[in-house]
């Protein structure tokens, strides 16, 4: 694809007159790749926020040069609604990219740059939405309930940045009526989404010379049996469905091996990565214990193997079933009717990270296609991005009331 685009240009300083698409613009401008530093982008949106009277605090993450951000207008009451998203994009490294990934691009209607659906686009929302009822309080319509960002960092790596900036919020014991994660679900609601366990599997073995193998204990042979037992817990987890879901139940996966020095020798050591996307509500001490179990039949039938699984990362599942009041506002909100089923969606969020932490009603629901996420000329749409403006406007004139 070839394009005709044009830069589209943003005011530098922190303006309140800016309009979400150039908002948009200049965030996708950081680059802010996962385990990389994100100051910037959150220095930026927090004088901006500042400027617009909001009470901010900028909030250092475990890892060092990355950052999350919480941000309050209104009155500090517990009866307000977060919106929440966060400020990482995925690589672009080996993409064949038709524009500048980092320059938001204009071309027939859609707007091209990383991050723009995965989940820019929402964050430049959001940012909207503090203009929107900052622009109130100077008219006299004040809100008369809160309406918080929460923006976090290192999402795509497995949900890891959000887990200090939810350390803050329950240290500084911010409370609301509910909480919405924008990632792109072209604004339908969605309340469940599966969990996630990733995780290493050592496989150790015996060196030996390849002229005679039957001296050692292959790593790699070890790890084949492993990977075997990964099949056959699959096999299992395919028993137990679930509808709503693209895949019907869980699944187990292994994206990487490695394993071996040199041809001629019998390697002693070979590693697997391996994750469990599971349904909510599952849970996960089963399925690692029956990988646990396989492990150690392969150990018995294969003298001088030993095998060592270790979780790397989990995070949970969303399976929100209690206040429909708050989740029915929404589905309305976001262009939907009362009473609608809500939607479920296969990858994984920081949604059931707030619910478990913070033990309030969580939903899933932003603008744009997940469709279009971490590939190549990545773009949201300008009628999405305003519909997602409308929905945050929407939910900015329900706190006033």
């Amino acid at each position: 694809m070839t394009l005709t685009s044009h830069e589209i240009s943003f005011d530098a300083h922190p303006d309140a007159s800016l309009s979400t698409q150039a908002l948009l613009a200049r965030l996708v401008g950081y680059r802010t790749v996962s385990e990389t530093s994100n100051a910037e982008l959150i220095e930026w949106v927090a004088a901006w926020l500042g400027a617009l009277g909001a009470t901010v605090e900028i909030v250092p993450d475990d890892q060092p040069g990355r950052f999350g951000l919480w941000a309050r207008i209104g009155p500090p009451t517990p009866d307000g609604i977060i919106l929440s998203g966060h400020s990482d994009v995925v690589p672009v490294a080996g993409q064949a990219w038709s524009t500048d990934p980092f320059v938001l691009s204009a071309y027939e209607g859609r707007l091209y740059g990383r991050g723009s659906s995965d989940m820019k686009g929402f964050l430049a929302c959001m940012l909207s939405a503090a203009r929107m009822a900052a622009e109130g309080a100077a008219r006299g319509v004040a809100l008369a309930r809160p309406l918080h960002l929460a923006i976090s960092c290192d999402e795509e790596i497995g949900c890891v940045g959000v887990r200090s900036l939810l350390r803050f919020l329950r240290e500084r014991q911010v409370r609301a009526a509910g909480c919405v994660v924008g990632e792109p679900t072209m604004l339908s609601v969605v309340t469940r989404h599966k969990g996630k366990i990733a995780g290493r599997i050592v496989c150790h073995g015996i060196a030996a010379h390849s002229a005679n193998p039957s001296k050692g204990c292959n790593a790699i042979g070890v790890a084949a049996r492993l990977y075997a037992v990964i099949e056959a817990v699959q096999a299992r987890m395919m028993q137990d469905a679930a509808e709503g879901f693209e895949v019907g139940h869980s699944t187990a996966h292994v994206g990487l091996i490695q394993g071996g020095v040199a041809l001629n020798i019998v390697p002693e050591r070979c590693e697997m990565r391996f994750e469990l996307r599971l349904l909510p509500g599952q849970d996960a001490s089963h399925w690692l214990d029956l990988l646990a179990a396989g492990a150690r039949r392969v150990e018995q039938d294969m003298p001088g193997a030993r095998v060592e699984i270790e979780v790397t990362n989990a995070y949970p599942g969303l399976s929100q079933t209690h206040d429909t009041a708050f989740l029915n506002t929404m589905q309305v909100l976001a262009g939907g009717q009362a009473g609608q089923s809500f939607g479920a969606i296969d990858f994984g969020t920081e949604a059931g990270l707030f619910e478990e932490q913070l033990g309030i009603p969580v939903l899933v629901c932003g603008p744009g296609s997940i469709s279009r996420a971490h590939k190549a000329d990545e773009y949201i749409t300008c009628d999405e991005l305003h519909a997602g403006e409308a929905f945050v406007a929407r939910i900015v004139e329900t706190l006033r009331a």
